[in-house]
């Protein structure tokens, strides 16, 4: 007879949950220092940053996948359980995470707050408002968009062209319908009639800023930068044109502090900041990530999607504004995932197929590649699901020793963080004995061409880049505005290595299509689109929504 798991919010709703003041306590946060939303959530005041300025940092673990697939990879889950782990073992370690859209919460996804005995709680909470971060985001971008047909309704001093206004408006909810829309309908005293759309929340500047920013005065001035549209004469219109960078600065006031929670085995937990990954850079903030480098000997946090996407933003945009040089790089793997990249459907992956897993092995392996070109230590994690045969586990630690990579089985999953102690001490002995010599994969000195072509070539693979016209035009226009000197972040399929999501495993002789090119000044990186990449997710036609409901009592269901 089958094993019984309970679900992940059966098991989060079991959770002997600390105070989150005791566990900051003991992690030697003050309690002045804390702004409680009640018993399990806090932000963290920025003055600590004084306080804990000359403490040494510790050692910088980033968690990346290989390319996701339907099957799942655990990258979440894994962070959590390493962190886990590493306090099982006897070390001192936190994590650091993004915080979860409500889009994809309701959409198809569901609740990302890790799974089974490797969570964060209280999961409810952090899936849902949280300590209202997305909403401050979503007011504070959505003030400038007001702030702009303002301007034009009063008369256009800055002679703003209607057909270049590039700041949308943001939801942070999955709504296909609001993708194109015209405002400004009625009377003239509604204001001036234009085309004009929505985005997620998490695919907004103001996201992207606050987790690059290192302090509130960053965040201003990264705001003031942002271009939202451009004149007749094609001058670039900031918000600080509108001079409204200050107010949603101080929208933001509250939601810049990191958040504290914990896991499932009281592991303080620092979540705060979550951009799209396959849009934006996909990490949480630097600020987070900066006070766990503080609090502990270790701190492990995670990139979006696959190490293509996630990795080489996490290691090209983020660790270049944050100064940040990581220690090792975990690649996450799964059998059931390397089954799918080998050429085996989703609906026959309980299948033992060695084979398959011999075939798309070299998914794994390009990424693992892919980070050694950084010249970091890298190490694979091969989360194990209950359904993995032992000749398809051992034939993946066999491929991955001959590819002369450590690897080591994770089983967080299943029990917790002394499932994952195997992988957190081959992880402690990777940093102990390789040294880390982290390096950009390019200069940002180098025209955006060479940038782009640097990220196809070395990390996807691929023979070369085409640029569209409308792409060509566009990378002109940053030349003359001196805004071509930033970091590349591609707006790509996160399923493939190449531009195109069907091409799975390793694929070779492809070419890229960069379809578009913007700045994101305030960011701080050029975004380069290829691909049909959405900035708006739409609902699946049976939304993750469905299966949520709540009792008379307050208790949650369906949320994953």
């Amino acid at each position: 007879m089958s094993k019984k798991y309970l679900s992940d919010i059966e098991i989060a709703q079991q959770a002997n949950m600390l105070p989150v003041a005791d566990i900051a306590k003991e992690w030697g946060i003050l309690d002045d220092e804390l702004e409680m939303y009640g018993k399990y959530k806090a932000k963290i005041s920025l003055d600590i940053f004084n306080r804990l300025q000359d403490r040494p940092d510790g050692k910088l673990v980033l968690v990346t996948a290989i390319n996701p697939t339907p099957a799942g990879e655990g990258k979440s889950t894994t962070t959590v359980g390493l962190g886990q782990a590493l306090n099982k073992i006897g070390k001192k370690a936190c994590i650091a995470l993004r915080e979860p859209s409500l889009g994809p919460v309701f959409g198809v996804k569901g609740g990302a707050a890790g799974g089974g005995y490797a969570q964060v709680v209280p999961m409810e909470d952090i899936n849902l408002h949280f300590t209202g971060d997305m909403h401050a985001i979503t007011t504070a971008h959505n003030l400038l968009s007001a702030a702009i047909d303002n301007h034009i309704h009063q008369g256009n001093a800055l002679n703003i062209d209607l057909n270049q206004i590039v700041w949308k408006r943001v939801l942070d909810m999955n709504d296909r319908a609001l993708r194109e829309v015209i405002v400004a309908l009625g009377p003239k005293s509604n204001g001036v009639a234009r085309q004009d759309g929505f985005m997620i929340t998490v695919a907004s500047e103001v996201m992207a800023a606050l987790c690059l920013a290192t302090s509130l005065m960053d965040l201003k001035e990264r705001f003031g930068r942002m271009i939202v549209a451009y004149s007749n004469e094609g001058k670039a219109i900031t918000a600080a044109d509108l001079n409204v960078h200050g107010a949603m600065t101080m929208l933001m006031k509250d939601a810049i502090k990191p958040n504290i929670v914990q896991t499932l085995e009281n592991t303080p937990a620092l979540i705060h900041g979550g951009p799209f990954a396959n849009i934006a850079h996909g990490c949480n903030t630097i600020m987070a990530t900066k006070l766990g480098l503080k609090l502990g000997e270790y701190l492990v946090t995670e990139a979006g999607f696959g190490a293509d996407l996630g990795a080489e933003k996490f290691l090209d945009i983020k660790c270049r504004y944050g100064n940040l040089k990581p220690a090792a790089v975990v690649v996450v793997a799964t059998i059931r995932a390397l089954k799918m990249h080998g050429g085996v459907a989703k609906n026959n992956l309980g299948e033992e197929n060695v084979e398959a897993l011999q075939n798309g092995f070299v998914n794994l392996q390009k990424q693992v590649e892919n980070i050694k070109k950084y010249n970091l230590p890298v190490m694979v994690a091969v989360n194990k699901f209950v359904s993995d045969t032992d000749a398809e586990v051992n034939k993946l630690i066999e491929m991955c020793q001959a590819a002369g990579v450590e690897v080591a089985l994770n089983e967080c999953w299943e029990k917790g963080g002394e499932g994952g102690a195997e992988m957190a001490q081959t992880l402690v002995n990777l940093i102990d004995s390789q040294e880390s010599n982290f390096k950009p994969i390019y200069e940002v000195e180098a025209t955006i061409e060479d940038k782009v072509n640097s990220i196809v070539t070395k990390i996807y693979g691929g023979e070369g880049v085409i640029f569209t016209p409308k792409a060509k035009k566009e990378m002109k226009r940053l030349v003359e505005l001196g805004l071509d000197k930033l970091p590349i972040c591609m707006a790509k399929t996160q399923y493939s290595l190449s531009d195109d999501p069907t091409l799975l495993g390793a694929p070779k002789g492809f070419t890229v299509t960069v379809r578009e090119v913007r700045v994101s000044a305030g960011a701080g990186f050029i975004v380069c689109l290829t691909g049909d990449i959405m900035t708006m997710p739409g609902l699946p036609k049976v939304p993750a929504a469905e299966r949520m409901d709540i009792d008379s009592d307050g208790n949650i269901s369906g949320l994953f």
